[in-house]
């Protein structure tokens, strides 16, 4: 129910016989003896298996594969962001555990406790292992051939769901196993020159072409931001001065969305650099980060970079420790770097990741040197429960012990450390040759945390569950530019071409091949998502489209009103090309070779 929207009959039948498979066959694998404690023991596995994977579905808005579900050890560094989803609902899943053990006492005190060594008899057992795989292979064999993950699992149940997955795979690999990448970017390129794009730079020096070349360059990733809050205010205080000010001086990128895979942060990491889209498959940390990864750090390191990031947390969570040499970062500075003053779960705040940056990027500016640096903030994690002496924001009575009021309360603070960055590049000298690059990792508020006639009653905003959820910001700030609004679609796949292009690089010239736009010289746009939302979800200039089984059946939401849109068809062109894209940009990263 919790991933359907409701029972689903054929989703229902689906896993009953996948049940009846598993049970025919533990049967028949169990000796007689410790059967009751062996039962006791696959329901709690089921039990607990049915848990995650309707908590995943809460968090991440898709169906939980073996390889999603392989990555759960790294819930421990997020757990109070998952508690926050938990509702008590979610525990019936171990209902009929506590029934059982309730009859089991009562019985035994009765002296009638079952024989644990009675087994079912064992042909009948066969017959239904038999019966339940069956009827589960006609399931995964009449799989529809759609790409929208939740309406293939509620084809095919849950559990078949996992093998069609690992069939599909499975074929890929195969295909990629005899694939060239020289073909994969011949084919890519051809495809992309295929697309309407447009813009001011086609066929000419692209707009921006170099008005940042050899300046120090710092990108910041911002955790859990959304762009509400930008020029949000609550009475007279502004949620967000400090960006305001940025937006007001420099280029804003209001209509900016996250494009994150599995593996949330880093995957925003990933992209960043990369403008590859994640498979959506495994975090592109932990299944791509013993490859050797065209990307902006090697571009700049032609020009005579340095290049750093900077992370509080310990740098193998999410693999980290295998994403930055990928990348080709220098160096990394995570925990052991940074005082921990126990800001929130992570450890360091915000203001010592931004101190240690600047003290450690000023040397690399005394030696004569420029720098990239990437800074990945977490203080606005969720559940935003920030220490009551950060807390500045007055919110009005009704936000108060909310979680939008938290939220918010977070998101000021975030703001004013971001201050803190712009006030010691100043005083080390930096502010007025570097570039400064903000951008949301990911949304922040669950869907169950956002009423968007709440919101509109509380914030006087607009809100969509989907489109103001996904939306970020991006903001560019150098020194000597003219402010800006960049009016047309983008996301984080932009980055990498948009910022090279500024810095006067060609991507291709640095062997770079970008899958996203750069969006100074983009006349119109269209970027794919297929995490939160399922694969062929795609935004243009004018729309959120999101497919069922196939296009003929989906949705679209217009960007500006936030309104349903009835007629759709004229975008099928869009649905098309990104669904080639994206497919592209598998095999590119497939094929890139291993470090």
């Amino acid at each position: 129910m919790e991933l359907f929207g409701g029972i689903e009959p054929l989703a229902l039948a689906a896993d009953a016989l996948s049940l009846l498979a598993l049970l025919g066959l533990f049967e028949l694998a169990t000796p007689r003896r410790g059967k009751g404690p062996a039962y006791w023991a696959f329901n709690l596995v089921l039990s607990t298996l049915l848990f995650a994977v309707t908590l995943y579905f809460k968090n991440f808005g898709t169906v939980a594969t073996y390889t999603a579900l392989g990555n759960l050890g790294q819930v421990l560094g997020v757990r109070e962001s998952v508690k926050g989803t938990i509702r008590p609902l979610d525990y019936l899943y171990f209902a009929d555990l506590a029934a059982f053990a309730a009859v089991w006492a009562a019985r035994r005190r009765r002296g009638s406790a079952p024989d644990g060594r009675r087994s079912l008899y064992k042909p009948l057992a066969a017959v239904l292992c038999l019966a339940g795989a069956a009827g589960s292979l006609w399931f995964v064999r009449e799989a529809e051939a759609t790409k929208s993950e939740l309406a293939q699992a509620e084809s095919v149940g849950l559990f078949n769901y996992q093998v069609v997955s690992a069939i599909k795979s499975y074929e890929e690999d195969k295909e990629i196993a005899s694939g060239s990448i020289a073909d994969t970017i011949a084919q890519t390129k051809a495809l992309q020159a295929s697309y309407p794009y447009g813009g001011a730079g086609a066929g000419g020096t692209p707009d921006g072409f170099g008005a940042m070349r050899g300046m120090n360059l710092i990108v910041v990733q911002l955790e859990a931001f959304q762009n509400f809050p930008i020029r949000l205010k609550l009475g007279d205080q502004e949620v967000t001065p400090v960006l305001n000010r940025l937006v007001d001086e420099g280029w804003y990128a209001p209509h900016f969305f996250q494009q994150i895979g599995q593996g949330n942060t880093s995957d925003a990491e990933f992209i960043a650099n990369t403008s590859i889209y994640p498979t959506g498959t495994i975090a592109m940390s932990t299944g791509y980060g013993n490859r050797r990864l065209p990307s902006l750090p090697r571009l700049l390191q032609q020009q005579g970079y340095s290049a750093y990031t900077f992370h509080i947390n310990n740098v193998g969570f999410w693999d980290r420790n295998k994403l930055y040499p990928a990348l080709g970062f220098d160096k990394y500075y995570d925990k052991p770097y940074f005082h921990n003053d126990h800001f929130n779960s992570f450890g360091a705040s915000d203001e010592e990741l931004y101190r240690t940056a600047v003290d450690k990027l000023s040397e690399t500016a005394a030696e004569g040197g420029a720098f990239y640096a990437h800074l990945v903030t977490t203080s606005n994690h969720s559940p935003f429960r920030i220490p009551k002496d950060k807390q500045a924001l007055t919110l009005p009575d009704e936000l108060e012990g909310t979680v939008i009021g938290d939220y918010l309360q977070s998101v000021h603070y975030t703001d004013w450390a971001v201050g803190r960055l712009i006030d010691g590049l100043k005083e080390k000298g930096l502010w007025d040759r570097t570039a400064l690059v903000l951008y949301g990792d990911h949304f922040g508020l669950q869907p169950q945390d956002t009423d968007p006639a709440l919101i509109q009653e509380q914030l006087g905003i607009k809100y969509d569950k989907r489109v103001s959820r996904l939306n970020i910001p991006l903001v560019i700030r150098y020194p000597g530019q003219q402010p800006r609004t960049i009016e047309n679609t983008g996301g984080q796949m932009d980055l990498l071409p948009t910022l090279a292009n500024l810095l006067g690089i060609r991507p291709e010239d640095g062997g770079v091949l970008p899958f996203g736009r750069d969006l100074l010289n983009t006349g119109r746009n269209v970027i794919g998502m297929r995490y939160y939302l399922p694969t062929g979800s795609f935004l243009n200039d004018e729309i959120l489209f999101v497919p069922d089984k196939g296009f003929e059946d989906g949705e679209a939401i217009d960007l500006d009103t936030l309104q349903p849109v009835a007629d759709f068809s004229k975008h099928r062109e869009d649905y098309e090309y990104m669904l080639q894209l994206m497919a592209l940009s598998d095999d590119y990263v497939k094929l890139l070779p291993k470090r």
